[in-house]
Formats: C-alpha cells, sequence, structure tokens
C-alpha cells in the first residue's frame, strides 16, 4: 500500500514538473525559407490581399481581401507544394492590434512596398510549424 501511494504521488509530482505539449507540430510546408535576418523578425514588404483566403488551420491567416500583410519570410518553394509566405494582419478591434502570424499563399497578394531584400536563407524548424 505504501507502494502504491509513493508511485501515485512521484507520477503526480512529474506531472506537474514535465506538462504535457499543449500543441501539435504540423507537417513542414517547406525545408528552407527566405528572410531579411537570421531571426526573420524584420519585415522584408508590406502587401495587399487582392481576394479572400480562408485558413485550412493553425498554420495560415485568414485573410480578407483588400488586407494589408507584413511579410517577414518566404518559404522555399519545393516539389509538389505551393509557394507560401509568412507574414502579419492586424485587425480591426483594438484587442487584435498585436497581430495575427501565420501563411498565406503567395499568389494572393501583390506587394506594395519592399522595405529590404529576402538574402536569407534559413532552414526551417518544426517551431515553425506548431500549432496551439
Amino acid at each position: 500500500m505504501i507502494l502504491t501511494t509513493d508511485l501515485v504521488i512521484l507520477l503526480l509530482c512529474l506531472g506537474v514538473t514535465y506538462p504535457g505539449v499543449t500543441g501539435i507540430f504540423m507537417d513542414k510546408l517547406a525545408s528552407k525559407k527566405l528572410c531579411a535576418d537570421e531571426e526573420c523578425v524584420y519585415t522584408i514588404s508590406l502587401a495587399r490581399a487582392e481576394d479572400d483566403y480562408n485558413a485550412p488551420d493553425c498554420r495560415f491567416l485568414n485573410i480578407k481581401k483588400g488586407q494589408l500583410i507584413y511579410v517577414y519570410s518566404k518559404l522555399v518553394k519545393e516539389r509538389y507544394s505551393g509557394e507560401f509566405w509568412a507574414g502579419s494582419v492586424y485587425g480591426e478591434q483594438y484587442e487584435d492590434q498585436m497581430g495575427t502570424v501565420g501563411y498565406f499563399p503567395s499568389s494572393l497578394v501583390t506587394e506594395q512596398h519592399v522595405y529590404q531584400e529576402a538574402n536569407k536563407t534559413i532552414p526551417t524548424t518544426a517551431i515553425d510549424f506548431f500549432c496551439e
């Protein structure tokens, strides 16, 4: 009985110390991405959506026609895949002002202004494709 109690306490402690992952890793869309800097945090360009886009999963952005998108990286197109860029859109509500970051098809947008060249090729990681 004492052994069982000790085992239950040990498992509870491990559960508190090492909580389970709440998100899931999604399939990679590409192995490499083009960015303006090593961390892909600087804006490459500003683009305008030419049509609405409904995100198929949490990696992607929902976009409305005419919406402005700040582009941070461009995935390097691979065989049998579409060409996707990563960026952020800003909502009309105050709580959305920090922006939502995700992927969208590059064919959906027209670049309005290029701020800097995306000349750094960076390998993508599992965290690039993580959904909560």
